[in-house]
């Protein structure tokens, strides 16, 4: 069972939002918050798996309140996913510093949220097509020396494994194009977050964008 802690404002979209991710019966929504430092506080009483995040709302907000859980080690089994109307680039690029795992726009079919919340709870990020975009042309804008430097220190099979991740691909989906076991991927995977003081794979994705991996790579 998948346990979330949603953090919306409007107690009517949080009641539609929990009968939505619970539709399937693998999902239970633990506990509900109304502003960041409510969420947070919930964070910590349940430890759930998946947090779904709204970013405006009022005292501490959503960017801040992923932050907090991301940075604190007691809670670094918990991933935050953004669930939100916003997708203007600065406010996705900064979600995503802050550590979230995933970052959805909230006309998200109900199907789609769901499987977003199983792939972030078991360490996938999951980006919808609107926000991918914006971290690609964010990671363009923001190339630096720095990021070529972090690339330059791993070997070629971590590059091609980096590749993959920041395409979007799956430990699986890496293996099968690298002619590597799905373990093996994985490990690779492990190595490159230990490597690049990464917290998650959505880190990984956007370094891979911002060094220009994915671009030079197709």
């Amino acid at each position: 069972m998948i346990r979330v802690v949603i953090a919306e404002d409007e107690p009517l979209l949080r009641s539609g939002l929990t009968a939505l991710a619970e539709h399937d019966g693998d999902i239970e929504v633990v506990a509900g918050a109304d502003q960041g430092g409510a969420a947070l506080a919930r964070v910590r009483e349940t430890r759930p798996d998946v947090v779904l995040m709204d970013i405006r709302m009022p005292g501490l907000d959503g960017i801040a309140a992923t932050q907090l859980i991301t940075e604190d080690p007691d809670l670094a089994d918990v991933s935050v996913l953004v669930l939100t109307t916003f997708a203007e680039d600065q406010t996705v690029v900064e979600a995503l510093r802050a550590g979230a795992a995933g970052y959805l726009l909230k006309d998200v079919a109900p199907e789609d949220l769901r499987e977003a919340v199983r792939a972030v709870a078991a360490g996938r990020p999951v980006l919808s097509p609107e926000v991918t975009a914006t971290v690609m042309r964010a990671a363009a804008s923001a190339r630096s020396g720095a990021d070529h430097d972090l690339i330059a220190h791993l070997a070629p099979r971590e590059v091609e494994v980096l590749t993959g991740v920041g395409e979007g691909l799956n430990n699986a989906e890496i293996a099968a194009r690298l002619f590597i076991s799905p373990a093996t991927a994985r490990t690779y995977v492990s190595r490159l977050l230990r490597k690049l003081d990464a917290r998650d794979r959505a880190q990984l994705v956007v370094i891979a964008h911002r060094s220009g991996l994915v671009d030079r790579h197709g």
